[in-house]
């Protein structure tokens, strides 16, 4: 057994490692992140994180509901530290398995990855308390100016293969959909039994005229349908905005997807996946903006790369003010412009609190993921991971690549929005904080010397 093995193995149990292992560990991980790029390409299939927030338990019982590493490819999206009791234990055991399996697991930055969040919300005070000195966080804020600001998922498919499970309750079974429809998302505990499904809608080959868009899907049990606005109900909110209106934003005619210009994706293609923590910038358009980025420095206090870690999705419309103090909230129709502007499917993100472990907006076109389960050990939410499976219609052929948009077009020529894709095929596992009798409560000072 290899030292990086050891020390994985000792982070397992919950036990810090020695401070020179920590310098070398960051020093090897500086190593590897610094030959990433500011987003990261990940290939499908991979399953998609939310915060951490130092709760180690419970990162084990996500281990458990989606499968260990490197059985499973993780995308973690940022703040693995603050908040909870094991922040050092959690965050080194994530960057112990990035050095030992870099192809398996991808880490982005979060806003808690940074000196002045960290001395105020707890990461310091343990570092401190663990070690006796500021070392071992001084190792770990350079490790954090070197994780990627984003990510993006290629080869995704719009299939989700049926789970092979029974739903929670018998008398339910009659109203799940058959293992043969075209399933677009499902909803599983953490045991793997499908609580909910949705069915994604078949486009019509011949559509009339006067045919509306055929993104509608039909509606599960126990779960808001996405259903025409008129008949929508509000969705639960996030934490500082208001409950957003899912579909403000129309969709295109099916006639205008069958247009010459734009030819229809068939059945199992669909965009790639932007990953960040946060969210949008009002200045970043396209994902090669992002990519320009100087990522190597503490989290500014405004600009395009402190927004990309703050910002929220909200029910407005533009651009609007932050309640947080930095970043933005932007609305559907900013979505929809980066979307189609980028060739996404979809915006993955992190950042906010949702009580039921994710939170779908804007016609799908942005999921938030939280997978810290009772955060604080008080709010007594579930968490949720994102699984997304893998495309293997396109016989191993690369589709189009993000500096590759619009270059059908020539100089001067007006680039006219093609339709939103499809969006992939999605799975949640949802799971609640690990066993009261499998975690310790630390002591929150150093037990005092004992002298007669």
């Amino acid at each position: 057994m290899s030292d990086l093995d050891k020390a994985i193995a000792q982070l397992r149990a919950c036990r810090p490692i020695p401070e020179s292992q920590v310098r070398e560990l960051c020093y090897k991980a500086r190593e590897l992140l610094i030959e990433e790029g500011n987003v990261v390409s990940v290939d499908a299939p991979v399953t998609i994180c939310g915060d951490i927030h130092g709760q180690f338990h419970d990162l084990m019982e996500l281990f458990r509901v989606g499968g260990d590493v490197p059985d499973t490819n993780y995308l973690f999206m940022g703040d693995f530290v603050d908040r909870g009791f094991y922040s050092l234990e959690s965050f080194l055991l994530l960057l112990c398995l990035k050095v030992r399996y870099p192809d398996r697991i991808t880490l982005i930055r979060g806003n808690h990855e940074s000196r002045q969040i960290t001395t105020v919300y707890g990461f310091y005070d343990e570092c401190i308390r663990k070690y006796g000195s500021a070392n071992v966080w001084r190792y770990c804020c350079e490790v954090f100016d070197y994780l990627a600001l984003g990510a993006l998922i290629l080869g995704a498919t719009t299939d989700l293969a049926p789970t092979s499970s029974i739903s929670l309750e018998e008398s339910t079974q009659s109203t799940l959909p058959a293992d043969d429809d075209d399933i677009e998302s499902e909803v599983l505990d953490s045991q793997g039994r499908v609580q909910c499904k949705t069915i994604r809608t078949p486009p019509l080959r011949d559509p009339p005229t006067n045919s509306t868009s055929n993104g509608h899907i039909s509606p599960a049990p126990d779960r808001d349908a996405l259903s025409p606005p008129a008949e929508r109900p509000p969705s639960s909110s996030l934490p500082n905005a208001s409950s957003p209106t899912l579909g403000s934003t129309p969709q295109p005619s099916t006639s205008q997807q069958s247009s010459s210009s734009f030819p229809i994706h068939p059945p199992s293609s669909t965009g790639s996946i932007l990953c960040v923590h946060g969210g949008l910038s009002p200045l970043i358009d396209t994902v090669d903006k992002i990519r320009l980025l100087d990522r190597k420095q503490e989290v500014p206090h405004e600009g395009a790369m402190c927004d990309l870690l703050w910002s929220d999705p909200d029910d407005i419309e533009g651009w609007g003010l932050s309640p947080r103090g930095a970043g933005y909230l932007f609305g559907s129709d900013i979505v929809t412009h980066f979307n189609r502007k980028n060739d996404l499917s979809l915006i993955a993100r992190a950042h906010q609190l949702v009580m039921e472990g994710y939170k779908e907006m804007f016609e799908r076109q942005i999921v938030t993921v939280w997978s810290a389960p009772n955060y604080c050990y008080r709010c007594g939410n579930v968490a949720a991971i994102l699984e997304i499976g893998e495309d293997g219609a396109n016989g191993g052929v690369v589709g189009r690549s993000n500096g590759d948009v619009g270059r059908r077009y020539g100089l001067g020529e007006e680039q006219v929005p093609h339709s939103s894709l499809p969006p992939p095929g999605r799975r949640y596992r949802v799971f609640e904080a690990a066993p009261q009798d499998s975690r310790g409560m630390p002591a929150k000072k150093p037990v005092a010397e004992y002298f007669l």
